[in-house]
């Protein structure tokens, strides 16, 4: 598929067969304070090509990429369960909920996604090496992409991220650099390095083709439910890069025209890290002082910020925001009552839901269609439980032992 380059900021055209990253000009432009990153890109398509796709049968989400995924079942990415979960249905009165089960992909995160597609990048431009810098999740997705195709992953960590998400990376053969620093010090080597030694830089957002990747799932999501979409989606946020993969996505479906209208796109965020909801709602680009327990959406200055707040708006979305205390309930709530454990991060999206449950009602009725997007399996992240769960104490080898136990 053609395909060009805009900038999300100026709206400034690009079209080129190089690799492109931001808009020369506003990603040039000097930070005035704590304010989002501007520059980032969007890919855009030739209208006919969208609309060819329309009449098409076999569709799938390959169809609505830049470049073409080499042997995809080497890192098979869809499609990943869609799960109605009864108990839950019946408690908030919702008769069509689903719950898109992205902890299933093969690195147990949503992340999948964009790697797959950066590996396309790099296929289609000769290039053998990929860095990046992650806390956990990308770097563990991409690691895991890069085992399955033989690339060579050189990636940058915080040397304060979760030791879980590290070991993924180091155990799928990733040159993983811990560095003295926070994320923004990792991200910025990373960035140094591909500049002096090569090689396809995947960061989130920076590399536009993240966002393209990740809008895989919206599309995926339509042929899930037969060539329908949902009336509202709940997403977990923190940099806002898979809010906007989600709403690109269906963007994409509506430009095609294979959905009528585009659902309404819902940004979830911590109360401690929420500088997309507050940018929202005031109309301010400004840093927050992140802290949410949730790591993978503990972002203090959004790198795809000013896009997602874009998004909010043209999916007629909303943005909610959740306390810790809420998510880490979410999370216990899904494990026990629909069976499917989350880490933190993803658990915030059903955290969003639950808080908005009556509002929806009123709105919509209870045949309202709603899908919240779960990106990571809760194995991520196991020293969230602890102090708050504990093993039971063991009994003795006996039938009496078992009596008592039980009685």
């Amino acid at each position: 598929m053609r395909f060009h380059y805009v900038c999300n900021d100026c709206s400034k055209e690009f079209t080129t067969n190089e690799v492109m990253y931001t808009c020369p000009d506003c990603a040039a432009e000097p930070a005035e304070g704590n304010l989002f990153r501007k520059g980032n890109l969007i890919v855009e398509y030739h209208h006919d090509d969208l609309i060819g796709l329309s009449t098409k049968e076999d569709l799938s989400f390959y169809d609505f990429f830049p470049y073409p995924v080499p042997h995809p079942e080497a890192f098979p990415i869809g499609e990943t369960p869609l799960a109605k979960p009864i108990k839950l249905s019946e408690r908030y009165g919702i008769k069509n909920l689903a719950l898109k089960l992205d902890n299933a992909l093969p690195s147990g995160s949503f992340k999948d996604r964009a790697s797959q597609l950066i590996v396309a990048q790099a296929f289609a431009h000769g290039e053998k090496k990929i860095a990046l810098a992650s806390t956990g999740n990308a770097g563990a997705a991409m690691s895991c992409a890069g085992a399955a195709y033989g690339l060579d992953i050189i990636l940058f960590v915080p040397e304060t991220a979760p030791a879980n998400k590290l070991m993924q990376s180091v155990l799928y053969g990733a040159t993983v650099v811990p560095v003295k620093g926070s994320y923004d010090d990792a991200f910025a080597l990373s960035i140094a390095y591909t500049d002096r030694f090569g090689g396809i830089n995947r960061n989130t957002a920076y590399n536009p083709m993240t966002v393209e990747g990740k809008k895989s799932v919206s599309i995926e999501l339509f042929l899930q439910m037969g060539r329908t979409v949902p009336d509202v989606v709940y997403v977990s946020v923190g940099d806002g890069c898979i809010y906007a993969g989600v709403c690109k996505g269906f963007i994409d479906l509506y430009r095609a025209g294979l959905i009528n209208s585009v659902p309404s796109v819902v940004c979830v965020q911590s109360t401690q890290s929420n500088a997309i909801s507050q940018a929202w709602q005031t109309g301010n680009f400004t840093d927050v002082q992140a802290t949410t327990r949730a790591d993978s959406i503990s972002v203090s200055s959004p790198a795809n910020g000013r896009m997602a707040v874009r998004y909010i708006n043209e999916t007629k979305g909303w943005s909610v925001e959740v306390s810790d205390e809420e998510i880490l309930a979410a999370q216990l709530e899904l494990t026990r009552d629909s069976g499917v454990f989350v880490e933190p991060a993803a658990a915030c999206a059903w955290a969003g839901f639950q808080k908005d449950h009556e509002k929806l009602l009123a709105k919509y009725g209870e045949s309202v269609s709603v899908c919240v997007l779960l990106t990571g399996t809760g194995f991520k992240d196991m020293a969230v439980f602890d102090g708050r769960i504990s093993l039971p104490e063991s009994i003795e080898n006996s039938v009496e032992a078992v009596e008592r136990r039980f009685s």
